[in-house]
């Protein structure tokens, strides 16, 4: 026996049609990596963490460049006959420590609040994932570095009366050097997304920046001597000094050499990033 459609029911019915037949005026299409690049400059840019840290480096590469060449003046330095933005290497030097700890940040951040769940929910794509985030913080380390060494080596040179820069000094002292730190912050975020912890990801990186010089020093045994030599020679302090021109030893990279080693070294590490986290749960 069929029970009557009560008034209640009637007006319900037309309700449950339109939501049935509703379709959105919103476009549905798959997530492309340009939505993840967004998504992650969103993200860059939105956090104190990003303003602190390149404000961080920027003060002290214009601090310590600007101050070392002032100082300089002021006692009559002699450069040697060396290019006044070599003074650039101290400043970029203790700089890179800021863009370290943005790139690991830039994921492992994500990790520490558990935001990384909502990331992937949005992006499954792991991959695609890192990728934009390793486009969004190498473009902007690379411009902010670059662009401030472009100002202090300008700085220097009109502070001091050094031998002048070839066209080549001056690229390798801002544009090579933007690329050495973006690469070493790539680096840094390849660490963070396999070790998943801020504080922890840190520490590896300032111990890749500085340990090798750290053991070299304490290297007095004559059958150790090769070692030291190689640790001295590709530690990231004389690959900065390399680009500069001013190495501490004679058999290491030279000139533009130590950027396509440092970018080598970040593409590795972030492909063995990616074939961990596809092989992992969040």
């Amino acid at each position: 026996m069929t029970t009557p459609a009560t008034p209640q029911d009637r007006r319900q019915a037309p309700e449950a049609d339109l939501l049935v037949s509703y379709e959105s005026p919103i476009p549905i299409r798959p997530a492309t990596l340009g939505d993840a690049v967004a998504s992650e400059w969103t993200k860059i840019r939105s956090v104190r963490a990003t303003v602190w840290t390149l404000g961080v480096m920027i003060v002290l590469m214009l601090t310590i460049g600007v101050g070392t060449a002032l100082l300089l003046a002021v006692n009559d330095g002699n450069l040697g006959g060396e290019p006044a933005l070599a003074l650039g290497f101290f400043g970029v030097l203790l700089g890179s420590i800021c863009v370290i700890t943005l790139g690991v940040l830039t994921i492992g951040s994500e990790y520490g609040t558990g935001m990384i769940r909502t990331t992937l929910t949005a992006c499954p794509s792991r991959a695609r994932v890192l990728a934009a985030k390793a486009i969004v913080f190498f473009s902007l380390a690379f411009v902010v570095t670059t662009v401030t060494a472009a100002v202090v080596a300008g700085l220097q040179t009109l502070i001091l009366d050094g031998a002048p820069a070839s066209v080549g000094d001056w690229l390798r002292g801002t544009v090579g050097v933007g690329l050495y730190v973006a690469s070493l912050g790539l680096l840094s975020l390849g660490i963070g997304a396999i070790v998943r912890h801020s504080a922890g990801a840190i520490t590896i990186m300032i111990g890749v920046v500085l340990l090798p010089l750290v053991l070299a020093m304490f290297m007095f045994a004559e059958d150790l001597r090769g070692l030291q030599r190689f640790l001295v020679d590709y530690s990231i302090p004389n690959q900065f000094g390399a680009l500069y021109g001013t190495t501490m030893t004679g058999t290491g990279p030279s000139g533009w050499e130590p950027l396509p080693l440092m970018l080598g070294l970040a593409v590795l590490v972030l492909g063995g990033a990616v074939s961990i986290l596809n092989h992992r749960d969040v």
